[in-house]
């Protein structure tokens, strides 16, 4: 199975290298012409994954035509672009894994939701799950959710992308997959408020717990499965990305728990906060659904420049109510 990879990045350029693994020839497409030098010349990816050496089997491109051969695609842009990348090459009946988290803005529609409008001929998988791409790319162990549209796309998939220490789980739950994917974002800020404000391990714990109640209530309004919500791309996913400053969310919301603005945060990064624009297009979908998301909505809040006491206040003084609700 013939694999390219669509994005340059971290996490891009981390997935090439597994699936490089035993001298398996990859193709993968960067925007950044430095991106593609230095993969083709040095065997690195400089600007995004500078620590792991590359395989020599990956071979970095600017042509997103040189992909269409390829039997699976991973889609490793950023969410709010996938629609752009997408609708300049047709894919025909290629698997299409989408790996990007988030909901589109202006549409709020989920990554599957936009592959099936630009490429309405491909089969969709999504991978999912607890995964910073420093440490896939190094080898270390960890396990994904491998959602696929037909389960069985399944095995051929999984087969391809398992390496010694990465280990894809299935399930055929498109839809639960993406939301845990796309809200942990969210979250992840919030707990990263919480650390840069001094607020407390308690108060952090009981944002993840609070949390992963709003991203099942958001997910099950959607079709999604309660076993994928409290799985690798949900919970398990939320659990990483609320816990460390590895996490370009949870950084993001340590510099606003310390009193930075997010316009200031956000123009001094060259990776992308996806949780910055899934959270106003989350806080949207959950008003018009009558989903009620107080925790994401205050992240919403932060980010509008609303100052952390009052927020954090404004929570706290909610009516009181049952923790199933």
């Amino acid at each position: 199975m013939k694999i390219g990879v669509i994005g340059g990045g971290a996490w891009g350029t981390a997935l090439a290298q597994v699936s490089a693994q035993g001298a398996e020839p990859v193709m993968l497409w960067a925007r950044e012409p430095e991106v593609v030098h230095s993969i083709n010349h040095r065997h690195v990816n400089d600007l995004f994954l500078s620590s792991v050496p590359l395989s020599p089997t990956i071979t970095a491109t600017d042509d997103l035509d040189a992909l269409r051969d390829a039997d699976a695609v991973l889609v490793v842009a950023p969410a709010q672009h996938v629609r752009a990348v997408l609708s300049t090459v047709d894919f025909g009946t290629t698997t299409l894994v989408l790996c990007a988290k988030g909901i589109e803005a202006g549409t709020r529609k989920l990554m599957s939701e936009v592959v099936q409008e630009v490429q309405p001929g491909a089969r969709i998988a999504v991978l999912s799950g607890p995964t910073f791409a420093h440490e896939v790319a190094a080898g270390l162990p960890t396990a994904v959710t491998l959602a696929c549209s037909d389960i069985d796309m399944y095995l051929p998939l999984a087969t391809r992308l398992t390496g010694t220490n990465l280990r894809p789980y299935g399930t055929d739950d498109v839809i639960g997959a993406e939301i845990g994917g796309a809200v942990k974002n969210v979250l992840a800020i919030g707990c990263g408020v919480v650390e840069g404000a001094a607020l407390g391990q308690n108060a952090r714990a009981a944002l993840i717990a609070r949390g992963f109640a709003e991203m099942t209530r958001f997910g099950l309004a959607r079709g999604a499965q309660a076993e994928t919500m409290a799985g690798l791309s949900g919970l398990g996913d939320l659990v990483l990305t609320c816990s460390s400053t590895s996490s370009r969310n949870f950084s993001l919301g340590v510099g606003l728990g310390q009193g930075k603005s997010a316009a200031e945060l956000l123009a001094d990064r060259r990776t992308v906060a996806e949780g910055a624009f899934t959270a106003p297009v989350l806080r949207e979908a959950a008003a018009e659904a009558g989903i009620d998301m107080p925790v994401c909505t205050a992240v919403c809040q932060l980010l509008e420049g609303a100052p952390v006491a009052a927020v954090i206040g404004a929570l706290l003084a909610r009516p009181l109510r049952d923790e199933r609700g």
